[in-house]
C-alpha cells in the first residue's frame, strides 16, 4: 500500500503531463506539430480545450469533456491542448486562464469563446448549436465548404515579418541585441507560397508575447542574391536563426504558424533573463510570487550572524543558478531568514532538522514537498527534477492556508551584528556597603 500511496502523494504536487487525457479517450490530444492540419486544415467544426494539468478545474472538467467526445464522434471534433506544456499555442489564441474552451467554427483563425455550462450535456448543447449555425450558414452560402483555402489565399497580415534586403540585413540582423528567424524564399516557389500565411501569423505572435525580442523577417532570394549565397541558400524556403554573435543555425521544425511559435518562444526563454530572487519582507511578495507559478521555491537560510555575508551569498548564489536553470518552468523563487518568519517555518514543517531549508508550494493545490538531499546545485536539481516529472512526496501546507507573513526589513548585505549590551555605570555605587546590608 506504501508505494502507491506515495505515488497519488507524487501526482499532487504536480501532475504528469499524461494525466489528463490517453489515446483511449474520444479527446483528441492537440499540439503545436498537429493543430494546423488537424484543426485548421479541417471541414469539421471543432470543440478544443485549452488546460493546465494543475488546474483543479481542468480535473472536474475532464470527466465531462471525455463524456462529451464520445457523445459527439463522428458529428463534432472535440480536441485538448495542454497549454502549460504548449505555451505558444495557448498565446496565439489569447489564452489567460484554464480551462479555457474554444469553437473553431467556419472561420477557423477567429474561433468563438464557448460560455456555456461545464456538464456533459452542456457541452454537447453548445456544440449542436454551433453546428448548426454552420450549416445554416453554408446554406444560405456565407460560408463555403473549405476554409482553409481562402485563408491562405488571403493568408494573415504580414504587417511583421520585416522585409530583408542585401543592404539592411547586416544593420537588422546581425548588429541586433533580439533573436531573428530569417526565411529566405522565391516568389515561384509554391512551399513558400504555402508558408506565407503561417510566417505571417506567427510573426505577430511572437512580436507580442516576447515583446520584440524574437523578430521573424524574410529574405527575396532571387532579388537579393548576396546575403543568400553568403548563408549558402541552395533552396526554398530555407529559414535559419540568428542570435548576435554566433553562427546561424538552420531551422529543421515543422512549418505550421504553432512550430514556429513553439521554436521562437524557446530560443526567448534561452535568452531571457533567469526569475528574480526575492527575500519576503512581507506577505504581498509571497502571495503574489506564489499565486503568479505553478511552484513556488522557497529556501529557509541559515541567521547571518551562523553564516556572514560570504555563507549566505554562497546559498544564493546556488539558487541563482538553479533559478536559471530552471528558468522555462516560470516558477517563483524565494528566500527568507530562519526565525524571520515562524508561521511560514511552521507551516512546512522546518525548523527540526536545520538549515539552510528548501521548500517548493503549490498554492493552488496548498501542497509542498521539502529539499531532503544537500542544498547544493546537485541536490537542488535532483529535487526540483523529480518535482517536474511529477514524482516526490508531497504534504498539505499546515491548515490548508498560507500562513501568516511578517514585515520584515530587507537585509542590508552585510555581517550581522550582535545586538549591543546596555553598559551601566557603578562608579557612584559603594559594593561593600550595599552587601553588608545585604548580609544583615
Amino acid at each position: 500500500m506504501g508505494p502507491i500511496l506515495l505515488g497519488v502523494l507524487g501526482c499532487s504536487l504536480v501532475l504528469s503531463v499524461q494525466a489528463m487525457y490517453s489515446s483511449s479517450d474520444d479527446v483528441i490530444e492537440l499540439t503545436p506539430s498537429n493543430f494546423n492540419r488537424e484543426v485548421i486544415q479541417s471541414d469539421s467544426l471543432w470543440l478544443v480545450e485549452f488546460y493546465a494539468p494543475w488546474c483543479g478545474h481542468c480535473q472536474n472538467l475532464a470527466p465531462e469533456w471525455k463524456k462529451a467526445a464520445t457523445a459527439l464522434k463522428g458529428v463534432v471534433k472535440v480536441g485538448a491542448v495542454d497549454a502549460d506544456q504548449h505555451k505558444s499555442l495557448g498565446g496565439q489564441y489569447g489564452v489567460r486562464g484554464f480551462p479555457t474552451i474554444k469553437i473553431f467554427g467556419a472561420n477557423k483563425n477567429k474561433p468563438e469563446e464557448y460560455q456555456g455550462g461545464r456538464s456533459s450535456q452542456a457541452i454537447v448543447d453548445g456544440a449542436m448549436n454551433a453546428v448548426r449555425t454552420l450549416v445554416k450558414e453554408r446554406l444560405s452560402g456565407k460560408s463555403g465548404g473549405s476554409s482553409y483555402n481562402k485563408q491562405h489565399s488571403t493568408g494573415g497580415s504580414k504587417k511583421d515579418v520585416v522585409e530583408l534586403t542585401d543592404d539592411n540585413f547586416d544593420e537588422t540582423v546581425l548588429r541586433s541585441d533580439d533573436v531573428w528567424m530569417v526565411e529566405f524564399f522565391a516568389p515561384w516557389c509554391g512551399h513558400c507560397k504555402n508558408l506565407e500565411p503561417e510566417w505571417a501569423a506567427a510573426a505577430t505572435a511572437v512580436k507580442e508575447q516576447t515583446k520584440g525580442k524574437v523578430r521573424l523577417g524574410a529574405v527575396d532570394a532571387t532579388v537579393h542574391q548576396a546575403v543568400s549565397s553568403r548563408y549558402g541558400v541552395r533552396g526554398f524556403p530555407t529559414i535559419k536563426i540568428f542570435r548576435k554573435g554566433e553562427e546561424p543555425e538552420d531551422y529543421q521544425g515543422g512549418r505550421s504558424r504553432g512550430d514556429i511559435i513553439e521554436k521562437a518562444m524557446d530560443l526567448f526563454s534561452d535568452n531571457a533573463p533567469g526569475p528574480e530572487l526575492l527575500e519576503i519582507l512581507n506577505e504581498d511578495i509571497l502571495k503574489k510570487t506564489c499565486e503568479d507559478s505553478q511552484l513556488c521555491i522557497i529556501a529557509v537560510l541559515p541567521h547571518i550572524l551562523d553564516t556572514g555575508a560570504a555563507g549566505r551569498n554562497g546559498y544564493l548564489d546556488v539558487m541563482m543558478k538553479m533559478a536559471d536553470k530552471y528558468k522555462k518552468k516560470l516558477w517563483g523563487w524565494l528566500w527568507t531568514e530562519a526565525g524571520a518568519q515562524m508561521e511560514l517555518e511552521a507551516s512546512l514543517g522546518i525548523g527540526g532538522f536545520g538549515y539552510p531549508a528548501m521548500a517548493a508550494i503549490n498554492a493552488r493545490k496548498m501542497k509542498f514537498a521539502l529539499l531532503r538531499g544537500s542544498f547544493s546545485e546537485t541536490g537542488i536539481h535532483e529535487f526540483l527534477r523529480e518535482l517536474s516529472v511529477g514524482r516526490g512526496s508531497t504534504a498539505t501546507l499546515g491548515g490548508g492556508v498560507m500562513p501568516k507573513i511578517n514585515t520584515v526589513e530587507a537585509w542590508d548585505g552585510k555581517d550581522g551584528q550582535l545586538p549591543v549590551e546596555e553598559e551601566y555605570d557603578l562608579s557612584d555605587v559603594d559594593l561593600d556597603e550595599d552587601l553588608g546590608k545585604e548580609e544583615l
